[in-house]
C-alpha cells in the first residue's frame, strides 16, 4: 500500500527540515535545569524504541519536550487542519500522541517516571518548567 504523497504549500514551507533534537525550547529547559544542580543524559534509549529529550538517570526520570503542533497541544495545536494535507496533518498527530502513549506506558513498566513538558510552558517560564523537572526528581528519591 502506497502512502499518499504531501502537497507542498506555501504556508507550510516553514515545516519543512524541523529540527526533531535539540531544539530551542529543549535547550532552554536543561539550560535550566542544569542551573538547578542537576544532572542529566541526552537523547539516551531507556527501553526499545524509547528515547527521551533527556533522562535523570539517578531517579530514573524521563524528560519530553513535545512541541505543541507535533503533539496536539490542547491550547495551541489546530483544532481543526485546512489545505489540501488536512487529513495527513490530523494522521500524523494522532500517530504522535499514540507514540507517546506507548513510550509513556513502556518507561513506565519499566519503572521510569515520565515528564512531559509542553513546549509552549517553555517559552512563557523555562525556569518553573525546570523546578517541575526538580519537583519530580524530589518525588521519585533523595534531592534535597
Amino acid at each position: 500500500m502506497s502512502r499518499p504523497s504531501w502537497v507542498a504549500t506555501e504556508k507550510g514551507s516553514h515545516l519543512r527540515g524541523r529540527r526533531t533534537r535539540n531544539t530551542k525550547p529543549e535547550m532552554e529547559l536543561r539550560r535550566a535545569v542544569h542551573a538547578l544542580g542537576l544532572r542529566f543524559r541526552l537523547h539516551r534509549q531507556v527501553v526499545s524504541r524509547c528515547t527521551p529529550d533527556f533522562v535523570l538517570p539517578r531517579w530514573k526520570l524521563a524528560v519530553f519536550v513535545d512541541g505543541c503542533f507535533w503533539h496536539g497541544c490542547p491550547d495551541h495545536s489546530p483544532a481543526q487542519f485546512k489545505g489540501p494535507n488536512a487529513q495527513k496533518w490530523r494522521t500524523k498527530i494522532d500517530t504522535n500522541q499514540a507514540r507517546d502513549r506507548r513510550n509513556n506506558l513502556l518507561l513506565a513498566e519499566a519503572g521510569w517516571q515520565v515528564l512531559r513538558i509542553w513546549e509552549c510552558a517553555i517559552r512563557k517560564d523555562a525556569e518553573l518548567a525546570a523546578r517541575e523537572v526538580e519537583h519530580a526528581a524530589k518525588e521519585r528519591g533523595d534531592l534535597d
